[in-house]
């Protein structure tokens, strides 16, 4: 039990719904179609596109998703990736021939299509109960009545607003200024764009006059995206991937997702005494960052596009965790120029839902970086994700940038199994931090007994850029402990990531939590 003298909050529990996500908006009207009789993939479905209003600068309907799943009865965990390809006319060749070494965060060419919107529309129709007019109707009517800006948010708009030019800036901010806490945004013709999809399903956003404003946007700016390439996105089921940890099963969508990396670094971690340890210890921040330096190192030349990772069984196999864990010494770090995560901004957003017959749903959503490419498409105001990034420009590597490929994502959804039942959908945001983020939110529990919030809410430390970003919740004697080791500590200048959790209780009980680092919440019925 928490300190209720102390700043927190609480779980909560439900019996016959959750929903847990990072705006307060989007959790009452997950929760609201859950009493309407919609079950959670309609909830998710709602929460998540009004989140694109809710916190634009982290995600939006120009964005992709990834989702796992289960059907109300059975533990069985389904997959849908919902994340879009590079236009067909992508050439990593002519890139290099333009002195590119790496595909620029601001360039048109690293704006890739946008998934998202043909995986709710699947998602709605195959597995949802109320439809997809009903599913987008909250975020058509606060598109047009508006929303008020949230504080994370306006933290967000004063760190990156600047990213957003051209008609980005019209559409996303105030009077050519970045919106402020309690400032009211809309976006008239995102709602414009909803009703059409609602209307007129992946016409009414792949084709017509919705995806000839993209095109001519993209056109604009150099970009070789045409007509042909927005008609051809499509939303794939897949099949997942696990491993265990201790009495649980991890379950996370394959690449072109990270989510083997999380099942890695735990596997590298189960060669240490973890639970033996101080949970917000030096020697405890120390394993995991060498852990996670190894498992991003070995990510970073494995995962690609489905179609070119050629090497997923030899990152999940535990030979080759055994043969990292014993790379680690616990007394002297890791040299910090060994290539770790990319650099990569902290903004995504995620929502889970548990419904009464207990299907659960487990859906990411981003534009990656903030405020995506910080470009919009003239008319309707589409923010344009930069996730071609993620692409790599080295001739031959699997994850090298091309037509038609999906390039490496860092957005992961996660689910846990125990004793073959799902027990938990969960995920945490954090771009690049995620494996790492959901391999210590994991081990919190499963290693220290805490409860989910408890689990959520302790500090966060990341191997990234070559040091330890440790957040404030750590001692000074923790960081300069770990400097010692021989790790570059830097104090992190803002939240690592966010997350949010539901779990099952074997009586059937429903426990929600959502990070404080957010402005979320998770509420139930």
């Amino acid at each position: 039990m928490r300190d209720f003298q102390q700043p927190g909050r609480s779980t909560v529990f439900a019996q016959n719904g959750i929903c847990a996500t990072s705006h307060p908006l989007a959790a009452k009207v997950a929760v609201q179609i859950l009493e309407a009789g919609g079950n959670a993939m309609d909830a998710a479905i709602a929460g998540a596109v009004l989140l694109g209003i809710c916190e634009p600068q982290s995600t939006g309907i120009g964005g992709d998703a990834f989702c796992l799943f289960n059907e109300a009865g059975s533990d069985e965990v389904l997959a849908l990736n919902a994340s879009g390809r590079a236009p067909a006319a992508l050439e990593a060749a002519k890139l290099r021939a333009q002195g590119m070494d790496v595909l620029p965060l601001e360039s048109v060419h690293a704006i890739s299509l946008p998934g998202a919107m043909d995986g709710f529309i699947r998602l709605s129709k195959d597995y949802g109960k109320l439809g997809l007019k009903a599913a987008l109707a909250p975020a058509i009517y606060y598109a047009d009545a508006g929303v008020p800006v949230a504080p994370k948010v306006a933290f967000d708009y004063a760190q990156s607003g600047s990213t957003l030019h051209g008609a980005g800036r019209t559409h996303y901010m105030a009077q050519d200024k970045p919106l402020t806490t309690g400032q009211i945004f809309r976006s008239p013709m995102q709602a414009e764009v909803l009703r059409r999809v609602s209307m007129d399903g992946r016409a009414g956003f792949y084709e017509g006059e919705v995806a000839e404003d993209m095109v001519k946007s993209l056109n604009a700016a150099g970009g070789t995206h045409t007509l042909e390439d927005f008609a051809n996105v499509r939303s794939d089921y897949t099949a997942p991937v696990s491993g265990t940890y201790k009495d649980i099963e991890l379950v996370e969508h394959p690449p072109n997702g990270q989510g083997a990396t999380a099942i890695l670094m735990l596997n590298i971690l189960k060669h240490f005494d973890i639970a033996g340890l101080d949970p917000m210890g030096t020697q405890r921040a120390h394993l995991e960052a060498e852990a996670a330096k190894l498992a991003y190192d070995t990510r970073n030349r494995v995962i690609a596009d489905p179609d070119h990772t050629a090497r997923l069984d030899h990152m999940l196999s535990a030979a080759t965790a055994e043969k990292l864990a014993g790379l680690i010494d616990p007394n002297k770090a890791l040299d910090p120029y060994l290539p770790t995560a990319e650099a990569v901004h902290k903004d995504t957003v995620y929502i889970t839902v548990v419904d009464k017959d207990r299907m659960c749903v487990s859906m990411i959503y981003s534009i990656f970086h903030s405020f995506g490419s910080g470009m919009a498409s003239d008319k309707f105001g589409i923010l344009f994700q930069n996730r071609a990034a993620g692409f790599t420009l080295e001739e031959g590597h699997p994850n090298e940038a091309g037509g038609g490929k999906r390039p490496m994502h860092t957005i992961i959804p996660g689910m846990v199994k125990r004793d073959g039942k799902i027990e938990m959908p969960f995920g945490v945001m954090g771009g690049a931090y995620q494996p790492c983020g959901h391999a210590r939110f994991l081990t919190n529990m499963e290693d220290f007994g805490m409860d989910a919030q408890t689990a959520i809410d302790a500090p966060r430390c990341f191997a990234e850029h070559g040091g330890l970003t440790v957040e404030t919740g750590y001692s000074d004697k923790v960081a300069q402990d770990l400097a010692d080791l021989g790790h570059i500590v830097k104090r992190a200048d803002s939240p690592i990531g966010g997350a949010q959790a539901i779990k099952v209780h074997q009586d059937g009980l429903l426990e929600g939590a959502s990070d404080p680092r957010k402005d979320g919440i998770a509420l139930g019925y």
